[in-house]
């Protein structure tokens, strides 16, 4: 999944209510604070807390989306924001490639569209409905009215293709009153909704982003995050991943969802993609990294922008109880961060953690740690521990944000001058994947 999402800053563990956002998303020991100590370790007499000391909100992989909000706030445009923690990448674009989505709430396809819809290329006429199953089209006056007539069909389209179709066009379940750009129908994964790539963005930032940051300078950060997500749903295709609308994809609502000033920054970007070795990449997003990056497909890199993150700081304290209970250990008589990545205050993100209590001793990820404690991310500290962990880092970028002394000029009014100097890969069988994805 891409991330934590912004808006949910405060949800996500990513999600992003916070941003904490998209989200994101006890007890280590290790350093106190940003540096090893040599206080006494940490006791578990009588029943004391263990106080985490963490950073960020989500995996941290890619770009962290309050610190791409941080950084446009500061003026940089949405290309810097994306070399920086897309390091590796190059400037791409695609043609007119039509993505699938599968609706996983929606149960059957019942539809209408007050300009009319299209089903096996016949007409449906305004004020007509159509259902659709078994492969069969059941076209009937109004939503639920008597049948007009049936035709071998599974999807309907709309009555006009292309992108930006006025909102008379787009077809509106019955019950409840979705709307949706593109064509719906049936398949073997349920209700699929077959759409332009760039119409699916829109349905998509303003549920992994905030589309208020438009109106605070940070319009920048949401072009970033059209561009993020164009390419993270073509890159998770590419490689045969089946696509839905939950965050195990990304989360996307359908027109329904839309926001006119995340809708701006989809058309200001159309089209436009991050290539990683001449092909869509991967680009996981995250709320908030809490100051460096995790690292992973792109290299790690320092995040002055999340500064300004809700979840840029944050202190949980758990009882012992708790801590055994989750790594099931019995009665808790340790818990120690072993391994670090060493980037960013203190040792950084936790690579590993030992657990040790009456029913033995287990060692887990950092981010198995996070996901069993319930924490915001896996950079942690233990408040008190003494022993100072291992480290191990991840690929590191340039200090120079996004490849060294080009990140710190603007180069797009000469990329455009140039005529947009960006691969068109609509000649590399990009210009149809849905049939990648489903």
């Amino acid at each position: 999944m891409p991330r934590i999402r912004p808006n949910r800053a405060k949800k996500r563990t990513l999600t992003f209510a916070a941003l904490g956002l998209a989200p994101a998303m006890v007890a280590g020991g290790l350093v106190i604070g940003g540096t090893a100590t040599n206080t006494p370790d940490v006791t578990l007499t009588n029943g004391g807390p263990i106080v985490l000391l963490g950073h960020g909100h989500g995996h941290g992989r890619g770009m962290g989306q309050w610190g791409a909000y941080g950084y446009a706030k500061k003026g940089w445009n949405a290309d810097r924001i994306l070399r920086h923690y897309y390091g590796n990448t190059t400037a791409g674009k695609v043609g007119s490639p039509d993505i699938t989505v599968s609706l996983s709430e929606k149960g059957s396809v019942s539809v209408r569209a007050d300009a009319g819809a299209k089903v096996a290329g016949q007409t449906v006429a305004p004020g007509q409905a159509v259902s659709l199953s078994g492969g069969t089209a059941t076209i009937t006056q109004g939503c639920g009215g008597p049948v007009v007539r049936t035709v071998v069909a599974s999807f309907v389209d709309p009555i006009n293709a292309g992108t930006n179709r006025p909102a008379n066009e787009l077809l509106t379940f019955c019950g409840g009153g979705d709307k949706y750009r593109g064509s719906l129908g049936i398949g073997p994964d349920g209700v699929l909704n077959k759409l332009h790539v760039d119409d699916y963005v829109k349905g998509v930032i303003p549920k992994e982003s905030v589309p208020s940051w438009a109106d605070s300078g940070g319009f920048e950060a949401l072009k970033a995050q059209a561009v993020a997500a164009r390419t993270y749903v073509l890159g998770g295709l590419a490689i045969g991943r089946k696509i839905n609308n939950t965050q195990q994809s990304q989360v996307y609502h359908g027109a329904s969802g839309e926001d006119p000033r995340t809708n701006r920054a989809a058309d200001a970007t159309a089209g436009q993609i991050r290539l990683l070795n001449g092909k869509p990449a991967l680009t996981e997003f995250s709320a908030s990294t809490g100051g460096y990056t995790a690292g992973g497909d792109f290299p790690a890199v320092e995040d002055a922008g999340d500064s300004i993150s809700p979840n840029h700081s944050w202190q949980v304290s758990l009882s012992p109880g708790q801590v055994g209970s989750a790594f099931g250990v019995g009665s808790l008589k340790s818990f120690e961060v072993i391994e670090a990545n060493g980037l960013g205050q203190g040792s950084g993100r936790t690579v590993k953690v030992r657990v040790s209590g009456s029913g033995g001793t287990v060692e887990a990820t950092g981010d198995q740690a996070r996901t069993k404690l319930g924490l915001k991310s896996d950079w942690f500290a233990v408040q008190g521990q003494k022993s100072i962990p291992k480290i191990v880092k991840p690929q590191v970028g340039p200090s120079a944000p996004g490849g060294g002394l080009l990140d710190f000029l603007d180069l797009s009014p000469l990329t455009e001058l140039l005529g947009g100097g960006l691969p068109d890969l609509s000649a590399l069988g990009l210009s149809d994947l849905s049939a990648l994805g489903g």
